[in-house]
């Protein structure tokens, strides 16, 4: 009786919740391989700056490994849009409470926008520095100054040898 029962509630509710299908295999294999793409085209300086390009835009920051040495960052220091960089010119400072330390250009362009909300939570560079704690975005003047950085796998490398 009571199996009959639950067989009529069973059937009743069935046309109420409708099945929801996964979602396609392909889409999600899509997705990881665009943010492996990502992660492999970040390039690096061996003063721990960091540097994607999309669109002919490089947005810049601090590595893990920088953000990790400096510790709490207290203030930034950042360039107005506009500014003018060669590769390795000084665009600003970071200010922790160990230490302070300068930042350079990884490419010679234009500053075209500065990450505003680093001025009220300067922290941002140590919580997310590869994300919400980039410092610039800039144009790239010359492209072939990219082959010149380290990737990510060279990168991981440098900073072993500076270690050790």
């Amino acid at each position: 009786m009571a199996l009959r029962v639950l067989r009529r509630v069973g059937l009743s509710l069935a046309p109420r919740c409708p099945r929801l299908s996964p979602p396609p295999r392909v889409a999600a294999a899509r997705r990881l391989a665009t943010s492996s793409l990502v992660l492999s085209a970040r390039k690096f300086t061996d003063k721990h700056e960091w540097i994607s390009v999309e669109n002919g835009i490089g947005t810049v920051g601090i590595s893990n490994f920088a953000q990790e040495a400096l510790g709490d960052v207290v203030y930034c220091s950042l360039p107005e849009i506009g500014t003018k960089l060669s590769k390795h010119d000084e665009f600003g400072a970071l200010e922790s409470v160990k230490a302070a330390s300068e930042l350079y250009s990884p490419l010679s362009g234009e500053v075209t926008a500065v990450n505003d909300a680093l001025a009220d939570n300067p922290g941002l560079v140590n919580k997310s520095c590869y994300q919400d704690g980039w410092l610039i975005k800039m144009t790239v003047e010359n492209p072939a100054e990219l082959d010149e950085l380290m990737n990510e796998d060279a990168y991981e490398k440098y900073i072993k040898s500076i270690e050790d």
